[in-house]
């Protein structure tokens, strides 16, 4: 596994940076509303974040053929550090709602350019171990995120300056990388009907799952402050939760491979349920007991997406699975761009206290609907349950994410989502080669127009007789 940090540590490390970024920003727009409006808008700014990171998947496609992987990262780096800024210029709310669809836009897109390189530069045998650090990575941002409330407890413009300088730096480690282009890689198309009569329990659980961890990310800080705690406690809370949900994916990967996994996402639910309870009733919380609830509810409900795509692929067989993945990646975004909103709505009218009233009521949807008797295991492929995968937040990966997948065959990778390669991704791989001599003009130039590496002619060494 050093071998792996070893060789990828600068796109982990891009990662990282980018995610420290994305969640300082969350919580800190999150506590800013919530010192002069109310959780409805509070739950809007981040229903426009998932908003745009749907909506990037396509846009980062068109972006990225276009220009190539670095250009596009470039840009986007730039736009997400201008947005960000641009908060601290207005405190006009629905301006703020434009600028997290357009931040969330340029995110997607920044993690298509991370996870087509990581594909490109795994071999077969590595992309379990490379999403693995994909996952630490981002989860290791997140927290550190938090942490940064911590350290500074003012809710000023330094903070978004020190959002918008992650943004910058995370441009570093990728603008200096001196491999080739990768391929360009595009989600595979949709087949909504199709999965939705092959594996139905999975996209409930995957729906459940985005209303879920949507309303925590945007919420829980609101919550917080509601219950009385501040901005220094507001991200130890939102760390530790965030930190309880990455450990817990290591022992539920082995649970996972050892017990039927509808059972585990109906008893799950059941569970999910009971621990939200307390937070549920209570008007009010002591710090311990929203510092145990709050970690115990996280790891349960960061449980489910991986869970939910586990079963989903013991289903659906390897033509299928890069599909598979565009879909439940969109399932997640639509319940996470639904579920802020729902929660925001109650609490604005019933208290704060609702959000786990929400948390509870999905736990209960999701037991209710998510049973073994449910399951036909009429499709079930050979081999299966397959082994689980670690995987990182759903909302930190693309559709992109399904290259590096092991469930997911390589070759299905190459056949399903590698593009042609476009003119400026070949200029850019004849700029970034080493060539082995200076290339000649295959014809004279003419004086007044000398020929250039790189316009877009052909060159070749030219034999003088």
């Amino acid at each position: 596994m050093f071998l792996i940090l070893k060789s990828f540590r600068s796109l982990y490390f891009a990662t990282l940076l980018m995610l420290l970024g994305t969640g300082l920003l969350n919580t800190y727009l999150a506590l800013r509303v919530a010192e002069t409006a109310d959780g409805l808008w509070v739950g809007a700014l981040m229903t426009a974040n998932y908003l745009g990171l749907v909506l990037g998947g396509k846009v980062g496609h068109r972006l990225i053929a276009r220009v190539g992987h670095i250009r596009a990262y470039a840009v986007c780096a730039g736009v997400i550090t201008a947005a960000v800024l641009g908060h601290g210029l207005s405190a006009w709310l629905p301006a703020w709602l434009l600028l997290r669809v357009l931040i969330g836009m340029c995110t997607m897109c920044q993690y298509m350019v991370v996870e087509s390189w990581l594909n490109e530069q795994a071999s077969s045998s590595q992309r379990g171990q490379v999403f693995s650090g994909y996952m630490a990575a981002s989860y290791l941002g997140l927290v550190l995120g938090q942490l940064v409330l911590v350290v500074s407890t003012e809710l000023g413009p330094e903070l978004l300056m020190l959002v918008a300088l992650c943004f910058s730096l995370c441009l570093v480690p990728v603008a200096l990388t001196r491999r080739l282009h990768p391929a360009s890689l595009h989600s595979a198309p949709l087949e909504p009907r199709f999965f939705l009569a092959r594996v139905p329990l999975s996209l409930i659980t995957i729906a459940v799952a985005g209303l879920l961890i949507g309303s925590f990310y945007g919420l829980a800080p609101l919550y917080g402050t509601r219950m009385g705690l501040s901005t220094e406690q507001v991200g130890l809370f939102m760390g530790s939760c965030i930190l309880a949900g990455m450990l817990v994916q290591w022992p539920l990967g082995w649970l996972s491979d050892r017990r039927d996994r509808v059972w585990l996402i109906g008893r799950g639910g059941v569970l999910l349920a009971l621990a939200a309870l307390p937070l549920a009733v209570l008007p009010e919380a002591p710090l311990w007991l929203l510092f145990t609830v709050g970690g115990l509810v996280c790891m349960l409900q960061f449980s489910l997406y991986p869970l939910a795509v586990a079963l989903a692929n013991d289903h659906v067989g390897g033509e299928r699975r890069v599909a598979l993945t565009a879909m439940l990646l969109l399932t997640f975004g639509v319940g996470a761009s639904i579920g802020p909103l729902l929660a925001g709505v109650m609490m604005r009218f019933l208290g704060a206290n609702m959000l786990y009233a929400f948390v509870c009521g999905c736990a209960v949807i999701l037991a209710w609907r998510v049973q073994p008797w449910r399951v036909s295991h009429l499709h079930e492929v050979a081999g299966a349950p397959l082994h689980h995968v670690l995987m990182p937040d759903s909302t930190s990966s693309s559709p992109l994410a399904a290259a590096l997948d092991p469930r997911v065959d390589e070759q299905m990778v190459q056949d399903q989502m590698v593009d042609e390669p476009t003119p400026a991704e070949e200029v850019a791989v004849e700029q970034t080669a080493e060539p082995e001599a200076a290339p000649e003009p295959a014809h004279e130039p003419q004086p007044a127009e000398p020929a250039h590496a790189g316009d877009g002619h052909d060159c070749r060494d030219a034999q003088k007789s």
